[in-house]
């Protein structure tokens, strides 16, 4: 095992070591999830740009959801650490006990940027509340004056991406049109992962798979799993490991993240929707809208309250099968953030045992609950794996369109027709469907049968008819392949795959 270190992201790492170099003043939006690793990325590119000391030369300050007194209460506490960390370096135009309102806190911003300090603002969506829009306003100006300047610059750091759009984009706003340089960052790619996978010395492929159910491509999360020897294996499971050390154990970082981060920004009859997914995901809307309504008795908001979690939150996401028009009443939908679907599927239910409960029968009913919840989670991962290793020209199967499944609305037809994995290649008129099970034993003979006809119904209906003199492949998923089980698979004219495969396709030279 390793000590921690910075993962990944060399290309936005690329992107921002250019703005700090490149000479002129600058105003970056940065987008993405809560602990997706925004922050630790400027503070990265700081340090390899001045020369080990990047914090001395950035002001950071988190603005808190609340009034403007306390806005700059916060930021007055920033600029006092800011100079006892970098004595000299604040100019003599700042004085923090004069600071007020929001036109002092902008002036002071305006200061830092001349003297060729970084500030960078968290949580900057919160400016689009009402109690704290006048900031926009203020701050539209000041970076009016600094546009075209050759010193300093902004970043504002956001991860409500509806609400950053409302602040940075929409035409009615201050700020429109102000924004010089954007940066969306997403999960760590799985390139990344399986080096941080080997590098913390976790080699089980079915390990892999628990850990990505719960924590996919969130930085964070994986630090705290190092530091807290989460990745150690023992005689105790992935799952009960993760449980324990990270949720239920004295010194557990994470048990108050999912409340915090996600559902207090939610509330009520929102949360109450995600729970109801978690159980059943991924599931038909109709089939959700009745589940909401015998548990709230009203339906009446159910519609509004999805559509906020899937445009708004993009904590939901909206699955269609393959060809489907947009709109298709055919979509169903599952909680986009593995995080907080393991956490409401499986481990806080673990947690709310863990009060009244042994800490063995805890594990127990967690490690079950997380193990349903991989199931769905596995389709999802083996899809984002075959995108990643087609874009980056590795792999068994080139794409040109994204990774779909296909499934029928059994009311319609004579029976249900269901298919993980539809991957489509149009160049060589190549068409793979695949089945994944998240132990290679569950391809048993009798799932292989019902996975055939499946495929034979499908190639059977409109849409599978446009594959009609294409050349068929069926796949099977798993996280791991024993080679005699891959081997009979192969001879039956099924293709294997599973996690190894990916990992050595994505560690291959020239594919990262």
């Amino acid at each position: 095992m390793t000590s921690w270190k910075f993962y990944g992201r060399r290309d936005e790492l690329a992107a921002i070591k250019l703005l700090l170099t490149r000479g002129r003043w600058f105003f970056c939006a940065i987008s993405g999830r809560r602990r997706i690793g925004k922050t630790s990325l400027i503070r990265e590119a700081l340090l390899e740009t001045q020369g080990g000391t990047g914090a001395a030369g950035a002001l950071y300050v988190q603005i808190p959801d609340s009034d403007e007194r306390d806005v700059v209460a916060v930021f007055t506490d920033a600029l006092a650490a800011f100079a006892d960390a970098s004595p000299g370096r604040l100019p003599d135009s700042v004085v923090t006990d004069k600071l007020r309102r929001f036109s002092d806190m902008v002036r002071a911003i305006g200061a830092l940027c001349r003297a060729g300090i970084i500030v960078v603002i968290d949580e900057f969506q919160y400016f689009n509340r009402k109690a704290l829009s006048a900031f926009t306003s203020l701050l539209q100006a000041e970076v009016d004056t600094l546009t075209g300047s050759a010193h300093g610059g902004i970043f504002v750091l956001g991860s409500i991406h509806t609400e950053m759009t409302a602040l940075l984009e929409d035409r009615g706003s201050p700020l429109y049109a102000r924004v010089t340089d954007r940066l969306n960052l997403d999960h760590w790619d799985f390139a990344t992962l399986f080096q941080v996978f080997a590098d913390q010395g976790l080699d089980s492929p079915r390990d892999w798979l628990t850990f990505w159910s719960v924590f996919e491509g969130v930085p964070k999360f994986y630090r705290d799993c190092a530091y807290q020897g989460t990745f150690a294996a023992d005689d105790h499971s992935a799952a009960d490991r993760i449980i324990d050390t990270l949720f239920l154990s004295a010194r557990a970082p994470l048990v108050e993240e999912a409340s915090t981060w996600f559902l207090r920004e939610l509330r009520g009859a929102g949360v109450s929707l995600l729970r109801l997914l978690a159980r059943q995901q991924p599931c038909a809307q109709q089939q959700l809208s009745a589940a909401y309504a015998e548990s709230l008795g009203d339906s009446r908001s159910f519609a509004t309250y999805l559509a906020t979690l899937v445009d708004r939150y993009r904590l939901v996401e909206r699955l269609s099968p393959v060809f489907a028009q947009a709109g298709s009443r055919q979509a169903r939908y599952q909680i986009g953030d593995n995080f907080l679907a393991a956490w409401l599927a499986a481990i806080e239910p673990a947690v709310q045992a863990a009060r009244v409960q042994p800490l063995a029968q805890a594990l127990k009913i967690g490690a079950v609950r997380l193990e349903n919840h991989e199931g769905p989670t596995f389709e999802r991962m083996v899809r984002k794996l075959m995108a990643e290793a087609s874009r980056r020209g590795a792999g068994d199967f080139p794409l040109t369109d994204m990774v779909h499944g296909y499934w029928n609305r059994p009311r319609d037809v004579a029976r249900l027709v269901e298919i993980d994995i539809v991957a489509v290649n149009e160049d060589d008129r190549r068409v793979r469907f695949g089945s994944c099970k998240r132990a290679a034993a569950k391809h048993t003979p009798a799932a292989l049968t019902t996975f055939g006809q499946h495929v034979d119904d499908f190639l059977a209906t409109a849409t599978g008819r446009r594959f009609k003199g294409w050349q068929p492949e069926r796949a099977l998923y798993a996280p791991d392949f024993p080679v005699a089980e891959r081997q009979a698979l192969h001879a039956r004219g099924y293709v294997c795959v599973d996690l190894n495969d990916y990992q050595r396709w994505l560690a291959a030279p020239g594919t990262n």
